[in-house]
């Protein structure tokens, strides 16, 4: 078999894969995360049920390859929009980070539910693979952010539960520290604490709870994450 002959079946290969995740997140779209069967998607794409299993095994296998995916794309994006901004720019670079999540989420609706939304009946997430290291990563980026801002963060949040490092998960823990040595506790539960203020008004919007409340969505927003920059005891964005 010649190289060219290979390289044309690996690309129909990757190009029908590609299109099996497509309809996987279009049927999500029209009836949930249970309608997401293989089945569906071999009627839809013409193929037979044999001839999908050779591309994923089991709904599970092509559910685990869709998370990576979406949730890479999502940390890549907030990644490159932080990068962007200047290191001495620490609140612009939390603004872009959340920016970029609010566009991404509003631009791959399917995708964000996939990742913080409805759980896929039934399924249940290795331990590791391409899902986990995007957690891992944008744990990692937003925990950056936050250690920027330490430890004058930390003074203008007193009164609050002294956490210890068995409060998180182990795994979550271990990462962390080998990243940021000189971390405390308490910055990884404001990390989450972060984390959350970014996607609550996110999710509302996607899923449709804002749209009747307000014609300036993205304006909330950008308010609400300039009131936690200034929160973290930084200057806020110009």
């Amino acid at each position: 078999m010649s190289e060219q002959t290979t390289s044309r079946r690996g690309r129909l290969r990757a190009q029908t894969s590609g299109e099996i995740k497509a309809i996987a997140l279009e049927l999500m779209a029209d009836g949930g995360p249970d309608a997401i069967s293989l089945r569906a998607i071999a009627r839809r794409m013409g193929m037979t049920a044999g001839a999908i299993y050779s591309y994923y095994a089991t709904r599970d296998d092509l559910v685990t390859t869709l998370i990576g995916d979406v949730y890479t794309a999502l940390v890549r994006a907030a990644e490159d929009a932080r990068d962007a901004v200047p290191a001495d720019d620490p609140g612009g670079r939390i603004l872009a980070w959340a920016q970029t999540v609010r566009e991404w989420a509003l631009a791959n609706p399917e995708g964000f539910r996939l990742i913080y939304g409805d759980p896929v009946p039934g399924y249940r997430a290795p331990a590791d693979g391409p899902a986990r290291e995007a957690e891992h990563r944008a744990c990692t980026g937003l925990t950056g952010l936050v250690a920027a801002a330490w430890p004058e963060a930390e003074s203008l949040q007193p009164g609050l539960r002294r956490y210890t490092w068995e409060d998180f998960d182990p795994g979550l823990v271990a990462h962390l520290r080998e990243r940021f040595p000189e971390l405390r506790p308490a910055a990884v539960a404001l990390t989450l604490r972060v984390w959350g203020r970014m996607h609550g008004l996110v999710a509302l919007e996607i899923y449709g709870h804002l749209h009747t409340l307000t014609r300036e969505p993205a304006a909330v927003y950008r308010d609400e994450m300039v009131d936690l920059i200034g929160s973290l005891g930084l200057a806020p964005p110009v």
